[in-house]
């Protein structure tokens, strides 16, 4: 069992740049592939990016390539994703999710363990 909560979000204007965290307790943090989803209003949830239990492999979303870094601290048992350049199209619920399979994947029925999400508004 892991628990995930996420902090870092708030409301940020067109262009600026944001760093959300999820922090993690339970079973070892480095045995967890993990990942990070969005959801808009109206809209279903959709991957973001995805890190591997070592931090050494990533795979974003085609649409955050470039603007969005995902990494984790095995030591602080914490995994951010830094957004920059942000639009509003960006605003969302931001989830970050847990897996315990060994390769990261992008599909949401996959994960095991999900945090209750922290919001991001980017203003235009």
């Amino acid at each position: 069992q892991v628990q995930l909560v996420e902090s870092g979000g708030g409301l940020v204007q067109a262009g600026d740049s944001l760093r959300v965290s999820c922090a993690a307790s339970g079973r070892p943090f480095s045995a967890y592939a993990m990942g990070w989803f969005r959801q808009a209003p109206g809209k279903e949830r959709e991957f973001v990016a995805a890190i591997s239990g070592s931090g050494t492999i990533t795979r974003y979303a085609d649409s955050m390539k470039g603007r969005f870094t995902i990494s984790r601290d095995n030591v602080k048992n914490t995994m951010y994703l830094q957004m920059n350049t942000l639009k509003p199209e960006d605003t969302a619920l931001y989830y970050c999710a847990a897996t315990v399979r060994a390769l990261i994947t992008n599909d949401q029925a996959t994960y095991d363990y999900w945090g209750q999400g922290t919001q991001v508004t980017v203003s235009s």
